[in-house]
């Protein structure tokens, strides 16, 4: 079963192609998208929201935006894709990147926090998966700081 979310960096022509032949596979070529993230069908894209909230909780400082604001429709649409197909605005992925090596640690926990704030108390074997999804999206951010474009592309 192939993903439910992802975030991608390339030129958002090629995401689309991508998206549109069903070509996730694709997405781990770094010769063609400098950086994927598999977010798989168990996250709810308002997670995010909470880890932007986490991640200003534990840095202090006013970025990121909420995902939710940090995302924009591409224009012209994307027809021929199942998913929403959203751009993310170059600001929230470098104010991801910039989270320093020992602050990953502390906002995967502020996440976690947020997390059972919202949903109630979490699994035990949840939290591992969580903590290092919040290391994965540090990473990914970090690789596609560069990109042309990054897109969250995803289905309910």
């Amino acid at each position: 079963m192939s993903s439910l979310m992802d975030l991608v960096a390339g030129d958002v022509r090629d995401i689309a192609l991508a998206l549109s032949i069903d070509d996730l596979a694709g997405f781990d070529d770094p010769d063609r998208f400098p950086a994927h993230l598999a977010l798989g069908g168990g996250l709810d894209p308002t997670w995010l929201d909470l880890f932007s909230e986490a991640v200003r909780s534990v840095t202090g400082g006013d970025g990121p935006d909420d995902f939710l604001d940090a995302r924009t429709e591409i224009a012209g649409g994307m027809t021929n894709v199942e998913r929403i197909v959203e751009r993310v605005d170059p600001a929230w992925i470098s104010a991801v990147a910039a989270v320093p090596d020992e602050l990953v640690g502390p906002v995967a926990g502020r996440w976690i926090e947020l997390l059972e704030e919202e949903l109630g108390l979490l699994p035990r074997e949840e939290k591992p998966w969580i903590r290092d999804m919040a290391g994965k999206v540090v990473a990914f951010s970090r690789s596609a700081a560069e990109a042309k474009d990054v897109v969250f592309a995803w289905m309910f």
